[in-house]
Protein backbone atom coordinates (compact mmCIF):
# COMPACT_ATOMS: atom_id res chain seq x y z
CA UNK A 1 0.00 0.00 0.00
CA UNK A 2 2.72 2.55 0.55
CA UNK A 3 3.95 1.72 -2.66
CA UNK A 4 0.69 2.74 -4.52
CA UNK A 5 0.96 5.97 -2.03
CA UNK A 6 4.18 7.04 -2.85
CA UNK A 7 3.46 6.66 -6.47
CA UNK A 8 0.25 8.48 -6.51
CA UNK A 9 2.41 11.38 -4.58
CA UNK A 10 4.61 11.42 -7.68
CA UNK A 11 2.01 11.60 -10.05
CA UNK A 12 0.50 14.54 -7.92
CA UNK A 13 3.78 16.34 -7.97
CA UNK A 14 5.25 15.87 -11.71
CA UNK A 15 4.17 18.83 -14.00
CA UNK A 16 2.21 18.67 -17.38
CA UNK A 17 4.92 20.77 -18.98
CA UNK A 18 8.04 17.98 -18.04
CA UNK A 19 6.08 14.88 -19.19
CA UNK A 20 4.48 16.61 -22.82
CA UNK A 21 8.25 16.92 -24.68
CA UNK A 22 7.99 12.87 -24.33
CA UNK A 23 4.35 12.46 -25.54
CA UNK A 24 4.87 14.46 -28.46
CA UNK A 25 8.18 12.72 -29.45
CA UNK A 26 6.80 9.69 -28.94
CA UNK A 27 3.86 10.09 -31.42
CA UNK A 28 5.93 11.89 -33.92
CA UNK A 29 8.46 8.63 -34.25
CA UNK A 30 5.39 7.23 -35.01
CA UNK A 31 3.90 9.57 -37.83
CA UNK A 32 2.14 11.31 -35.99
CA UNK A 33 1.48 14.98 -35.21
CA UNK A 34 0.72 17.80 -32.47
CA UNK A 35 -2.59 18.86 -33.88
CA UNK A 36 -3.22 15.43 -33.11
CA UNK A 37 -1.75 15.18 -29.31
CA UNK A 38 -3.74 18.00 -28.95
CA UNK A 39 -7.20 16.56 -30.26
CA UNK A 40 -6.58 13.79 -27.54
CA UNK A 41 -5.12 15.69 -25.07
CA UNK A 42 -8.65 18.24 -25.79
CA UNK A 43 -11.03 15.49 -26.04
CA UNK A 44 -9.69 13.97 -22.45
CA UNK A 45 -9.63 17.25 -20.52
CA UNK A 46 -12.05 19.50 -22.99
CA UNK A 47 -8.74 22.18 -23.17
CA UNK A 48 -8.26 23.93 -26.34
CA UNK A 49 -4.52 24.92 -27.68
CA UNK A 50 -4.02 27.97 -25.84
CA UNK A 51 -5.14 26.09 -22.77
CA UNK A 52 -2.51 23.34 -23.46
CA UNK A 53 0.08 25.43 -24.13
CA UNK A 54 -0.75 27.88 -20.96
CA UNK A 55 -0.15 24.92 -18.67
CA UNK A 56 2.99 24.02 -20.56
CA UNK A 57 3.87 27.50 -19.98
CA UNK A 58 2.90 27.78 -16.38
CA UNK A 59 4.33 24.40 -15.56
CA UNK A 60 1.21 23.31 -14.02
CA UNK A 61 1.24 20.04 -12.01
CA UNK A 62 -0.39 17.09 -13.15
CA UNK A 63 -2.86 17.71 -9.87
CA UNK A 64 -3.56 21.26 -11.38
CA UNK A 65 -3.85 20.61 -15.04
CA UNK A 66 -6.86 18.14 -13.90
CA UNK A 67 -8.30 20.01 -11.22
CA UNK A 68 -8.89 22.73 -13.94
CA UNK A 69 -9.96 19.92 -16.92
CA UNK A 70 -13.80 19.19 -17.81
CA UNK A 71 -13.13 15.64 -18.04
CA UNK A 72 -15.14 13.69 -21.23
CA UNK A 73 -18.05 11.88 -19.95
CA UNK A 74 -16.57 8.64 -21.74
CA UNK A 75 -13.13 8.46 -20.33
CA UNK A 76 -14.27 5.56 -18.37
CA UNK A 77 -14.35 3.87 -21.61
CA UNK A 78 -10.60 3.93 -21.68
CA UNK A 79 -9.59 0.57 -19.91
CA UNK A 80 -6.62 -1.55 -20.44
CA UNK A 81 -3.09 -1.67 -19.40
CA UNK A 82 -0.21 1.25 -19.68
CA UNK A 83 2.80 1.37 -17.29
CA UNK A 84 1.89 -2.43 -15.76
CA UNK A 85 -1.46 -0.56 -14.63
CA UNK A 86 -4.88 -1.57 -15.29
CA UNK A 87 -6.37 1.91 -16.15
CA UNK A 88 -9.96 1.10 -14.68
CA UNK A 89 -8.94 -0.57 -11.89
CA UNK A 90 -6.51 2.43 -10.60
CA UNK A 91 -8.24 3.76 -7.42
CA UNK A 92 -6.90 7.75 -6.92
CA UNK A 93 -8.51 9.78 -9.39
CA UNK A 94 -5.97 11.90 -10.17
CA UNK A 95 -3.11 8.76 -10.85
CA UNK A 96 -6.33 7.20 -13.01
CA UNK A 97 -6.72 10.68 -15.50
CA UNK A 98 -3.20 10.41 -15.73
CA UNK A 99 -3.08 7.26 -16.70
CA UNK A 100 -6.24 7.63 -18.86
CA UNK A 101 -3.94 10.35 -21.08
CA UNK A 102 -0.85 8.19 -21.13
CA UNK A 103 -3.30 5.14 -22.74
CA UNK A 104 -4.88 7.39 -24.95
CA UNK A 105 -1.14 8.77 -26.48
CA UNK A 106 0.44 4.91 -26.24
CA UNK A 107 -2.34 4.00 -28.93
CA UNK A 108 -1.70 7.33 -30.90
CA UNK A 109 1.73 6.39 -31.20
CA UNK A 110 0.69 2.49 -31.77
CA UNK A 111 -1.16 3.98 -35.07
CA UNK A 112 -5.11 3.37 -33.71
CA UNK A 113 -7.57 5.32 -35.55
CA UNK A 114 -8.59 8.60 -34.24
CA UNK A 115 -12.58 7.74 -33.89
CA UNK A 116 -10.83 4.64 -32.47
CA UNK A 117 -8.54 6.58 -29.82
CA UNK A 118 -11.96 8.84 -28.78
CA UNK A 119 -13.76 7.11 -27.61
CA UNK A 120 -18.12 6.85 -27.81
CA UNK A 121 -20.64 4.55 -25.98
Amino acid sequence: MVVANSHDERIRKMTFASVYPHYLAKIQKKGRTQAELHQVIGWLTGYGDKEILEHIRGNSSFEDFFAQAHLNPNAGLITGVICGYRVEEIQNPLTQKVRYLDKLVDELAKGRAMEKILRRP
